[in-house]
């Protein structure tokens, strides 16, 4: 009886532990770890590229040796009418088995679809392999514009609650200020707008919050207690570097893993127009083989032979009606798109650099204003408590300076997330290191 007690003396004592230890926060680079370990689209990406690079031995099987053997045996029945002397018909039956047994060893030697294919299978994998990284960057900024928008909910959230605290204080005080005979009854009012106001804000704000939590969840697979939020001490504010933004374009251009799957495309529809044309081209084989055979011969059932046998083979195509020519024209149109889809790859991708660019240009520019336009609502806000001590100012001015400045800051926040999700993004569309871009942002993190 006393090992069961020991073990339910021992399970209560680690769910107290459990129960006591801190909340566990997770930072940038932990989400994105998980992300790339729980991610359904980077598992499909990741079968994708299996599944491609297949293509390369199945294609270089197709030129080597094939050897392959032959075997039969069956059993005959002849029945068998002939004249006799007499011009007579008389009927004969036989019963005996035969067989064949054949060795051939057959190696290409020209075929010109076999060799287009050999080449459009690398192609096929230089596809899979530039799509897998296009996924793995896009999870990068994925994962980083999830984290963001779930600090800026978070952020929101304490906001709202910090207005609802002051409002709660203001309408306090303009109730002592009635009840001591020099306040209004306008003031009460206002404040208990405001404070209905924040308490319907603070709903949304906690749904919000909800929202967003489940958005990074999908994305890691695990649930989420708390996130390490942006340090603003540690945070610089770098321009892009280089600065223009023609250069990120050209990097873009040239390093870009959409690029790089659409060019690796449009070279698989070229080899493809090769492998139709190859329809017109012979096909010259050499022929090895070893066959025996016995009793194949109805008047000699008893007979065997061997043959050994060594040469070329050679087919000539003459006509096929038609289906040659119109896989070539299908093979044409196919690569006709897959340019048109680059170079519509190219000029969106230009677009979306020069909008990534701006927004850590803009960005810089956009956080030092709203820092400097914090501060100015922090000294409006104790202009506004002094005076209305003085009696020059309601408790309605004082509520629409904190009202401000919580707006001010909530814009700064949302502007420094814009501009962290700017440098990641900018950086996956160019193909540079993504760990790399995650690691930087993650060492900006530091409260929790």
């Amino acid at each position: 009886m006393r090992a069961p007690r020991l073990l339910v003396a021992i399970t209560l004592a680690g769910l107290l532990a459990a129960g006591s230890a801190p909340a566990w926060s997770l930072d940038l680079m932990q989400a994105y770890q998980a992300a790339l370990a729980q991610d359904a689209r980077i598992r499909a990406a990741r079968a994708a590229r299996d599944s491609a690079i297949e293509r390369l031995p199945q294609a270089r099987a197709q030129l080597l040796p094939n050897i392959a053997i032959n075997l039969g045996r069956n059993k005959n029945d002849i029945d068998r009418t002939q004249e006799n002397a007499l011009g007579r018909d008389v009927s004969f039956g036989e019963e005996y088995f035969s067989y064949n047994q054949t060795l051939q060893l057959r190696q290409p030697l020209f075929r010109m679809p076999l060799f287009a294919g050999l080449r459009q299978a690398g192609f096929v994998v230089d596809d899979a392999e530039a799509t897998l990284e296009r996924e793995l960057q896009d999870l990068g900024s994925r994962v980083t514009g999830a984290y963001m928008e779930a600090l800026l909910a978070q952020d929101a959230l304490e906001l709202v609650l910090k207005q609802k605290s002051v409002t709660t204080i203001q309408l306090d005080a303009a109730r002592k200020s009635l009840q001591a005979g020099y306040g209004t009854r306008t003031d009460i009012d206002e404040a208990q707008a405001r404070l209905d106001m924040n308490t319907a804000e603070e709903l949304s704000a906690h749904q919000h919050v909800e929202f967003t939590r489940r958005q990074l969840e999908i994305l890691i697979n695990q649930p989420v207690d708390s996130l390490v939020t942006v340090d603003a001490q540690r945070l610089p504010l770098l321009p892009p570097e280089p600065a223009e933004v023609a250069a990120w374009v050209r990097m873009a251009e040239e390093s870009s893993p959409e690029v790089r799957a659409l060019q690796a495309r449009l070279d698989t529809a070229r080899a493809e127009i090769d492998k139709a044309r190859g329809g017109h081209y012979p096909t010259v084989d050499a022929i090895a083989q070893i066959s025996r055979s016995g009793s194949e011969n109805v008047t000699s059932p008893s007979s065997s032979y061997t043959n050994h046998l060594i040469g070329l083979q050679v087919n000539i195509p003459l006509f096929a009606g038609g289906y040659v020519n119109s896989s070539v024209r299908q093979a044409i149109a196919e690569q006709v798109r897959a340019e048109e889809n680059l170079e519509a790859t190219r000029r969106d991708l230009a677009v979306r650099v020069h909008r990534e660019h701006r927004g850590i240009t803009e960005g810089v520019l956009k956080v030092k204003a709203l820092q400097q336009a914090v501060r100015s609502a922090q000294q409006l806000v104790q202009s506004s408590k002094r005076s209305f001590e003085a009696g020059s100012r309601s408790t309605v001015d004082v509520l629409n300076a904190e009202q401000q400045l919580q707006s001010t800051l909530r814009d700064l926040a949302e502007a420094r997330y814009v501009y962290l999700l700017s440098r990641v993004r900018l950086r996956a569309l160019v193909g540079m290191d993504r760990e790399q871009s995650i690691g930087e942002v993650n060492g900006w993190l530091g409260g929790s």
